[in-house]
């Protein structure tokens, strides 16, 4: 199943660690809570420079 950001429609990649879905286009991360992506940007957490270059 793939999913895409739904601000920016870009590929999105897993950090499994953080349960989250990462937006780089968007600079967004979207928590998955219960194996559910809660994909609802007031829900996501804006990315860091150093999570962005890292």
């Amino acid at each position: 199943e793939i999913l895409v950001c739904p601000l920016t429609k870009a590929p999105l990649s897993y950090d499994r660690a953080r349960q989250e879905l990462i937006s780089r286009a968007a600079k967004l991360a979207f928590p998955i809570r219960d194996g559910i992506p809660i994909m609802l940007a007031d829900e996501a957490r804006r990315l860091t420079e150093t999570e962005l270059n890292g």
